[in-house]
C-alpha cells in the first residue's frame, strides 16, 4: 500500500475540526499535529477570522521598505537611462545626483542595475568566452638567442597615403637589432618570411617574447596562430607578455621609441624607401650607437649567431606509444570518442597527441608542449 500525502491546508483543517470536537486538551492536540500551543491558537484564530481560506500561507515578505526606490527617484532613473542608452548605473547615479541635490539618498548601483533590467531596459549580452593567458615569463637570459623579443611597431602612412607596418625583432641579451621588416600588414604570410629570413641568417633563438595581437596570438586554444605553432614545431618556445602589459617587454618598446624617432618624423615617400631608412637605421643601432644597458658597447660588439640551424625540413612530431594520436582536419578537429572537437584552425594537418592522465580526462599534446585537457563528462577542450 503507497504512503498517504496530505497537504498542509488538510492538516490546519483536520486540527482545527478536532478542536471543535473537543476530544483532546489543546497541549494534546498541538502534540499529535506536532505543532506548538502558539501556532496552533494562530491558525485557530485565522479561521475564525477567514474561515479555511485563512489557513493558507501568507507572504513573509516586509510591509515597508524603508530603502526601497522611491517612485520619483525610480522615474528619474528610468528617463536618464531612456536618453542615455548607453550608460550604466553608476553613470547615472553621477550624473543626476548633481542635478537633484533634494534627493537625499540615492540607491546603490546593485538596485539601479535591477530596476534597469526590470524595466527592459537592459539587453542581455551573450557571456564571452575568456581567453586564458599562460602567464608572462620573467625575462632572463644568459647568453645571445636565450630569447627573441618581436612586435609590430604602430602603423603609418607614408607619405604615397599606403599604410606600413613595421616588423622589429630583436635580441634581448645583446639588444641587437636582427630585422625591420615594411610590411604591408599583419598577416601570417609575410611576418613568417620575415621571421625565416632571420632564422636562416642567425639561426635558431631558445624562445621568442611578443604581445598577444595578431598574427603571434588569438583568443582560441593556447593562443595558437599558424606562427606559433610553426615556431613550437622549431623547438622555440612562445613566451607572451601579459594583456595591455608592454612593459613586460619594455627593452623592445623603448628601442621602438628610438626607432620612431629617427625613421618616420617625417614618413619617405613610399614603403620601398621607408624599407630602406630602416635598414640604414638597423646598420647604425647595432653598430655605432653605444647601448648603455651594455655599458656604452654597441650590440653588435656583442651579438653572435645561433649555433641551432635553421632546419631544411620541419622535425616530425613523435609520442610515446601509449599516446593516442590524432591528426587534425583542415577545419581544425579531431574525431575523439565518436564525437567531433574543434581544437585550433592552427594545428590543420598536425598530428596531436592524447594521453589520459586522470580517469576520464585526457591531456593534449602538440609534441612536448602542453596544450589542454579533454574531459570526457562534458567533451570540451579546456586550455
Amino acid at each position: 500500500m503507497p504512503w498517504e500525502e496530505t497537504h498542509p491546508l488538510d492538516q490546519r483543517l483536520q486540527f482545527v475540526a478536532a478542536h471543535q470536537r473537543g476530544l483532546y486538551a489543546m497541549t494534546e492536540l498541538c502534540a499529535r499535529y506536532a505543532v506548538s500551543r502558539k501556532t496552533g491558537y494562530k491558525w485557530l484564530v485565522r479561521y475564525a477570522e477567514a474561515g479555511p481560506a485563512g489557513l493558507h500561507d501568507r507572504s513573509h515578505a516586509p510591509h515597508t521598505c524603508p530603502h526601497a526606490i522611491t517612485p520619483r527617484v525610480a522615474a528619474l532613473l528610468v528617463a536618464a537611462r531612456r536618453a542615455h542608452p548607453t550608460w550604466g548605473p553608476a553613470k547615472l547615479l553621477h550624473y543626476l545626483a548633481p542635478r537633484h541635490p533634494k534627493v537625499a539618498v540615492w540607491p546603490a548601483v546593485s538596485t539601479v542595475a535591477d530596476l534597469l533590467t526590470r524595466e527592459g531596459l537592459v539587453t542581455r549580452r551573450r557571456r564571452r568566452r575568456p581567453a586564458v593567458h599562460p602567464g608572462a615569463v620573467p625575462i632572463q637570459t644568459a647568453a645571445p638567442n636565450d630569447l627573441w623579443t618581436a612586435d609590430f611597431k604602430g602603423q603609418f602612412r607614408t607619405r604615397d597615403a599606403i599604410y606600413c607596418y613595421p616588423l622589429t625583432i630583436a635580441d634581448q641579451h645583446t639588444r641587437y637589432l636582427l630585422t625591420v621588416h615594411a610590411l604591408l600588414n599583419t598577416r601570417v604570410v609575410g611576418a613568417r618570411a620575415a621571421f625565416e629570413r632571420a632564422f636562416r641568417t642567425y639561426g635558431l633563438p631558445q624562445a621568442i617574447r611578443t604581445d598577444n595581437g595578431v598574427p603571434f596570438a588569438n583568443t582560441g586554444l593556447h593562443g595558437l596562430t599558424q606562427l606559433s605553432v610553426w615556431w613550437l614545431r622549431l623547438g622555440i618556445q612562445h613566451q607572451r607578455i601579459r594583456p595591455a602589459s608592454p612593459q613586460e617587454n619594455g627593452a623592445h618598446e623603448r628601442m621602438h621609441r628610438t626607432l620612431k624617432a629617427e625613421t618616420t618624423r617625417p614618413p619617405e615617400r613610399t614603403r620601398a624607401a621607408q624599407h630602406r631608412r630602416f635598414q640604414h637605421f638597423l646598420r647604425f643601432y647595432n653598430e655605432e650607437r653605444p647601448h648603455a644597458a651594455l655599458g656604452g658597447a654597441t650590440p653588435a660588439s656583442q651579438y653572435a649567431p645561433s649555433e641551432r640551424p635553421y632546419p631544411d625540413r620541419l622535425p616530425a612530431l613523435e609520442y610515446p606509444g601509449h599516446y593516442v594520436v590524432k591528426r587534425v582536419t583542415n577545419a581544425g578537429t579531431i574525431r575523439f570518442q565518436d564525437r567531433l572537437l574543434f581544437l585550433a584552425n592552427a594545428l590543420k594537418q598536425h598530428h596531436v597527441g592524447l594521453e589520459e592522465s586522470a580517469d576520464g580526462v585526457w591531456s593534449l599534446y602538440l609534441g612536448r608542449v602542453l596544450l589542454g585537457r579533454i574531459d570526457e563528462r562534458t567533451m570540451k577542450v579546456y586550455g
